[in-house]
């Protein structure tokens, strides 16, 4: 699949072929829908926690008398219906952790880039090198890039910490703009951020993370009984 490639200028500089492995297949939206409860789940801290009847201070003593006041009998202020008293049924400190097979969490992400690409939402730049750490550069960037009024998700390669130091500053303060690590893609971001912004520089992360040789090395390692195979 071939996709064109600008520069931070807007021109087109180059056509590269794509992985149609990663970028050309049919996104599956179930699978996205399970990782993104996946992620959003597992960000929850779970530390939310209330007090039973054996928890909560006071109601030593009988509230009143048993007979004579004309009121229902009560054995302690600490019951649920007492202001102060216990929680019945609340939350208690928990974890809400999903797990989900490294394949499918793969899947997600192809889908989500195939999608992307699909929709015309995925923007091929040649190189971050030129662009100065300033806002002003990185608006203008996008300007040229026609992505002045969208909200866009600028992929950094994860094999070049100038770059990545560059990015950020320049990113840092324009509210609609997110720059992140490629190999913190995840699936919050991308159906967040309605544009991707991918240099090609990423594209070797991708191709060997998330291509077809990766996955044919997993599966030959998995047959031999390894336990970490990507």
């Amino acid at each position: 699949m071939q996709a064109t490639v600008f520069n931070l200028s807007g021109d087109q500089v180059d056509s590269i072929e794509l992985n149609d492995y990663i970028f050309g297949i049919e996104p599956n939206k179930a699978v996205m829908h399970q990782a993104l409860v996946r992620q959003h789940a597992n960000a929850r801290q779970g530390t939310a926690s209330t007090k039973t009847r054996a928890e909560v201070s006071g109601g030593g003593s009988k509230p009143y008398r048993q007979k004579g006041t004309g009121n229902a009998r009560q054995g302690s202020r600490r019951a649920p219906h007492y202001r102060g008293g216990a929680i019945i049924f609340g939350p208690k400190p928990r974890s809400y952790e999903k797990d989900m097979p490294r394949k499918m969490r793969r899947l997600a992400v192809r889908s989500a880039l195939s999608a992307k690409l699909a929709e015309q939402a995925l923007t091929l730049v040649d190189s971050f090198a030129d662009l100065e750490p300033k806002t002003k550069a990185m608006s203008k960037a996008l300007s040229a890039l026609k992505l002045g009024n969208e909200k866009v998700l600028v992929v950094i390669p994860d094999n070049a910490p100038e770059t990545k130091e560059t990015v950020y500053r320049a990113a840092g303060n324009l509210e609609n703009v997110k720059p992140l690590l490629v190999n913190y893609l995840n699936m919050d971001d991308m159906l967040k951020y309605d544009r991707v912004v991918l240099p090609v520089a990423a594209l070797d992360w991708l191709n060997e993370i998330l291509g077809a040789d990766a996955r044919t090395q997993a599966e030959a390692f998995e047959a031999e009984g390894g336990e970490n195979a990507q």
